[in-house]
C-alpha cells in the first residue's frame, strides 16, 4: 500500500480537508495514474453530506479524472506510462453478468463498484476518489483522452458528458430532429453542446431568460421559457425528444405536452420523487418517460472520441484544491458556468 494526499470528509457535518489515504500497490491489471485534474460534480457534494444516506467516512470525492499513466501492471496492453487517461464513475464490476456484458456496466446486477464511496474488491476497504495525487484503476475501467481536447475542460465529461450523451446516443437523436434540453447548468449545458453537433435543431428549455444569450453561445438554436404559456402553448406537440437535466423535484406535466406522438422524455437529473405525473398526458400520444445513468465504458470512450472530433470539452472555472468547501457552496447555489474543475498541482504542493 502507498499512503498519498487527499481532500476528504470525516462526517456529514464537516467541512473536506487534507487527508491521508491509502491506494492498493498495482496488480497486473491495473494502472496507476498521477492526476492532473478532477472535476466537481453535485453527486460529490450529496455524497459528501450524505444527502442519499448511504456515505462511508471518511469520504473522498471525485470521479471526474484526468491524468497521466505511470505506472502499468504487467498484463496490462491498452495502456503505457506517458498516456493521458481518465476515470470516470465507476472502476470495477462483475463483468459477469447480462449487464456487463452489453458493455452496461453501470447496471452491473451486482452493483457497479463506485470510484469512491464503493467497496474496493481487492483491498476490502472503500474507494476513495480522485480528490487526490493519484489512483490505481483496472484496466478496463480506464479511458484514453483525445490529445487534441483541453485537458482541463474534459473531465467534467466523465459524468456530465456522458450523463447528456448517453440518452442522445441511445434514443438515436440525429439531424432534422428538434431536441429539447431542460435546465441550463453542468449537464445541461453539455446537452446542448452535443445536441448541437448531432445536427438536432436545438432548444434550450429554462424558467429564466437571461440564460438565452448564453445558451445561444453553447450552441441552442432557440430558447424556450417555460414560465410562459404562450410560447409553451407554440411548441405543444413538435419536440422529437427532450432530455431533462433539472437536478430538484419538479412538475414534468408541462413538458410532456411539448412531446410529439411516441416521443420520449429522458431524466437525468433528478434522483429523488418528482410531483405527480398525469396519466393522460402519457396515454394521449403514446408518450414515454425514461431515466438514463451514465454510461458504459464502452460508450464512455465512444462519447470522448465523438469530443475530440467535434472539440467539446465542459465550459469549466479552475480552482485549487484547498478552495473545495467555497466551491461546493457555489455549486449548491447554482454559482458556476458550468463546471469547477480542480487543478490538483494545488494539492501536491501544499
Amino acid at each position: 500500500m502507498t499512503t498519498i494526499k487527499a481532500y476528504g470528509t470525516k462526517s456529514a457535518e464537516a467541512d473536506l480537508k487534507e487527508l491521508e489515504i491509502e491506494r492498493r500497490n498495482i496488480l497486473e491489471n491495473d494502472v496507476k495514474i498521477d492526476i492532473l485534474y478532477c472535476g466537481v460534480c453535485h453527486s460529490d457534494i450529496h455524497a459528501a453530506r450524505n444527502d442519499w444516506g448511504n456515505s462511508t467516512y471518511p469520504l473522498v470525492p471525485g470521479h471526474e479524472i484526468i491524468g497521466k499513466v505511470v505506472e502499468v501492471g504487467s498484463s496490462v496492453s491498452k495502456f503505457k506510462e506517458g498516456d493521458l487517461v481518465g476515470v470516470g464513475c465507476m472502476v470495477d464490476s462483475c463483468q459477469k453478468c447480462s449487464a456487463c456484458e452489453d458493455d452496461l456496466e453501470q447496471f452491473c446486477e451486482e452493483g457497479m463498484v463506485g470510484t469512491y464511496n464503493g467497496k474496493n474488491v481487492h483491498t476490502g476497504k472503500q474507494t476513495f476518489g480522485g480528490y487526490s495525487t493519484s489512483i490505481v484503476v483496472k484496466e478496463d475501467f480506464v479511458l484514453s483522452v483525445p490529445e487534441n481536447l483541453d485537458t482541463k475542460g474534459v473531465a467534467p465529461l466523465l459524468c456530465a458528458g456522458i450523463t447528456t450523451f448517453s440518452p442522445l446516443n441511445h434514443w438515436n437523436v440525429k439531424k432534422g430532429d428538434k431536441v429539447g434540453v431542460i435546465g441550463l447548468g453542468g449537464l445541461g449545458h453539455m446537452g446542448i453542446k452535443f445536441a448541437h453537433a448531432m445536427g438536432a435543431e436545438t432548444i434550450m428549455i429554462t424558467t429564466s431568460p437571461e440564460k438565452a444569450d448564453d445558451a445561444k453561445r453553447l450552441g441552442a438554436d432557440g430558447v424556450l421559457i417555460s414560465k410562459n404559456e404562450d410560447e409553451m402553448a407554440k411548441h405543444k406537440g413538435t419536440f422529437d425528444f427532450l432530455l431533462n437535466t433539472v437536478p430538484v423535484k419538479h412538475d414534468i406535466n408541462p413538458y410532456l405536452n411539448l412531446l410529439k406522438r411516441d416521443s420520449t422524455m429522458v431524466m437525468v437529473g433528478a434522483i429523488e420523487p418528482l410531483e405527480e405525473m398525469h396519466g393522460g398526458n402519457l396515454i394521449m400520444g403514446r408518450k414515454r418517460v425514461a431515466g438514463s445513468l451514465i454510461g458504459g465504458i464502452k460508450e464512455t470512450q465512444e462519447m470522448l472520441d465523438f469530443c475530440g472530433e467535434h472539440n467539446i470539452v465542459s465550459d469549466i472555472e479552475m480552482i485549487d484544491m484547498q478552495d473545495i468547501n467555497v466551491a461546493f457552496d457555489r455549486v449548491t447555489n447554482n454559482d458556476v458556468k458550468y463546471r469547477f474543475v480542480i487543478d490538483m498541482e494545488s494539492l501536491k504542493k501544499a
